[in-house]
């Protein structure tokens, strides 16, 4: 069941004096707070936020100068503003349920207050900020109900001194680069996607910037150090993005909010638990969600580029998703020219006669992309998407991937919107390849599966450069870019494509557990499954996608991570090792429940990268397992009650 209540709270709001205007948010918890400040020193002038995290009696400063500002084609709303007053605090308590990701019941929990301005011509601005006992979020409002304007920037930046360690992936319309680590004299000045994470030097708190709640009154806005490298600028879409097609700069018509500017704060164990990009963002626009179904996809292109093609290749990923008892298999580009025994619905009909469900792959086409990929131009309009969306449906056809989108303009918004919209009214589910990272949409669009926007296991084909680079990535990922959201990397491959992998057979196995996606595509071919061991076949024909929980064991980006994901009553976890040496891990089972047995199946390493090994022990919330990784190696465990 969902419910929302809204009820007014008290907490401290702190008048200095009418010069110096502070307002102080709490979280729940009052392990963070948010503070507001005049540049000037007085109630007019430029605005700033900071944000603290409070610990074990320590207070650390997060982010202590957090710009604020928009400029509009009409007038500036950044250095002339009036304080008009802070409005009643409000506790924001919701509960609502998610069909998939990495908790099934998630809370939006925080003290929000919303603060008034308005600039020298009397036109007003709202700043909502709230405090979350995971973070902060910030948006901004311009109440007037009539007038359409552009913005011409917005002036959001966070000041993050240079000593901080962070994770960072360069700028790029995919979001396919990989992550890299800087602190004090590495830090780079260029664009960077989202999310981005920073430690602090004294190693009391984390923090993850996003933004959650686009939608197509907005663009998609990414990070820029280029003028300074301590400051980290909202900067919008680059205008030759999507072949120069599109407005940069968006147009609002009023009233109008933006998007919600989100820091996930506290411990690594905080960050990747986090539901707050999903938190803050629409509730479900779907309200009949029964034909929602997240399951694991059978997937030919990476180890056949031009798989689909094939007749015989696709039944042959059919048979494997039937005996792995997987629900899907994704027909990927080239469907339209498939031969070799039997064309697309000779194709549908055997994948249904296997009782398996299929999954195809368009070219989101129209001249913002290049790539000629065929089938193309299908979904480009209201009208060809009913069109096409009608003949899925009698196919039986349970769902699209949507390929090459290049631009997080606002009008691409739009068109990423417009899909999930009438997707849903033909019951389709949705998959977005080379797109924007996700905004927290699968909680308004709860079809929406999954998303790209990694360099995942498909650069195996690309590039030889991944196969080193590929240990440090997979172990920075789940710190990074899924904590934010669905992620499908389509991992989980045992044989080689054009170049090889140098991570171990458990390592690979983990990455279905570590890793979280609504479709997890498993990209291996049929062999490369069927060889494996009884122990670890069965787990990839049981392991879940869609979690009820999740708990950060051990870890620490680039190096190692051990999770644990439960569902039901059952837990998973993975662990994986992306250094260059072995190690020994000690898994603590206190996270159990007090008084429960449980059998535990425990596939480890064995004696080199392409062994297993399985053990079977009873546990419970006292117990302690030592586990061995090897060098880029990895484990994957199921605790089941007795």
């Amino acid at each position: 069941m969902k419910f929302a209540v809204v009820s007014v709270v008290l907490f401290s709001l702190t008048s200095l004096s009418l010069f110096a205007q502070r307002t102080t948010v709490q979280s729940p918890d009052r392990k963070i707070s948010v503070e507001l400040f005049s540049v000037q020193n007085s109630d007019i002038g430029s605005w700033y936020i900071k944000a603290s995290y409070h610990n074990n009696g320590k207070v650390s400063e997060v982010v202590p100068h957090i710009d604020l500002g928009l400029s509009r084609s009409d007038q500036d709303f950044s250095k002339e503003l009036k304080f008009l007053k802070a409005g009643k605090p409000i506790l924001i308590r919701e509960q609502y349920n998610a069909l998939h990701g990495k908790k099934s019941v998630c809370t939006n929990a925080a003290n929000e207050v919303m603060v008034s301005f308005e600039n020298p011509s009397k036109a007003k601005l709202n700043i909502v900020i709230r405090a979350y006992n995971d973070g902060i979020a910030f948006r901004y409002e311009f109440p007037e109900k009539q007038g359409t304007f552009v913005v011409k920037d917005e002036l959001t930046a966070y000041t993050i001194p240079k000593e901080t360690t962070r994770w960072m992936e360069k700028w790029n319309t995919a979001n396919e680069w990989l992550y890299t680590s800087m602190s004090d004299n590495k830090v780079q000045q260029q664009e960077w996607c989202y999310p981005a994470l920073f430690k602090l030097k004294d190693n009391s708190c984390w923090f993850l910037l996003h933004e959650a709640d686009v939608n197509s009154t907005y663009c998609g806005t990414k990070l820029s150090n280029a003028a300074d490298e301590a400051t980290y600028k909202l900067t919008f879409p680059d205008p030759r993005d999507g072949q120069g097609l599109g407005a940069s700069q968006p147009t609002i018509t009023l009233p109008w909010k933006s998007p919600w500017r989100v820091m996930i704060t506290g411990t690594l164990a905080d960050i990747v638990a986090s539901t707050l990009v999903d938190d803050v963002s629409a509730s479900s626009v779907v309200k009949n969600t029964g034909w929602i179904k997240p399951g694991i996809a059978s997937w030919n292109y990476w180890s056949s580029n031009h798989g689909t093609k094939d007749y015989k290749i696709v039944c042959a990923f059919a048979d494997l998703a039937a005996e792995m008892n997987w629900p899907y298999t994704l027909l990927d580009w080239e469907w339209d020219a498939m031969s070799n025994g039997g064309r697309l619905e000779d194709a549908l009909q055997y994948i249904h006669s296997k009782g398996v469900k299929p999954l195809m792959w368009y070219n989101s086409g129209g001249p913002h992309t290049g790539v000629t990929s065929t089938p193309r131009d299908k979904l480009l309009t209201h009208e060809s998407r009913v069109e096409e969306f009608t003949k899925l449906r009698k196919l039986g056809v349970a769902g699209i991937k949507v390929d090459f989108f290049e631009s997080e303009k606002q009008d691409m918004i739009k068109y990423y919107l417009d899909i999930l919209e009438d997707a849903a009214q033909f019951q389709m589910m949705v998959y977005f390849h080379g797109c924007l990272v996700p905004r927290g949409w699968t909680r308004t669009y709860p079809h929406l599966m999954t998303y790209e926007a990694v360099r995942g296991a498909e650069w195996y084909n690309n590039v030889p450069d991944f196969t080193p680079a590929a240990p440090e990535h997979n172990t920075t990922l789940p710190f990074t870019r899924n904590v934010v959201g669905p992620m499908d990397y389509t991992p989980v491959t045992f044989t080689n494509s054009q170049y090889p992998h140098i991570t171990s057979y458990g390592h690979e196995l983990a990455l279905s557990i570590v890793f979280e996606s609504g479709i997890q595509h498993l990209a291996d071919r049929p062999e490369g499954y069927h060889e494996l061991p009884d122990a670890a076949r069965t787990f990839l024909k049981e392991v879940p996608n869609a979690w009820d929980d999740i708990r950060l064991l051990s870890g620490y980006p680039g190096k190692d991570i051990i999770l644990a994901r439960r569902k039901n009553d059952a837990w998973y976890i993975g662990g994986m090792n992306g250094e260059e040496w072995e190690k020994k891990e000690t898994i603590s089972f206190a996270f159990l429940p007090e008084g429960i047995k449980y059998k535990l199946t425990l596939i480890t390493d064995g004696i080199h990268d392409k062994a297993l090994t399985t053990q079977y022990l009873v546990v419970d919330r006292s117990s302690t397992v030592e586990v061995k990784m090897l060098r880029r190696g990895g484990f994957a465990a199921v605790l089941k009650p007795i």
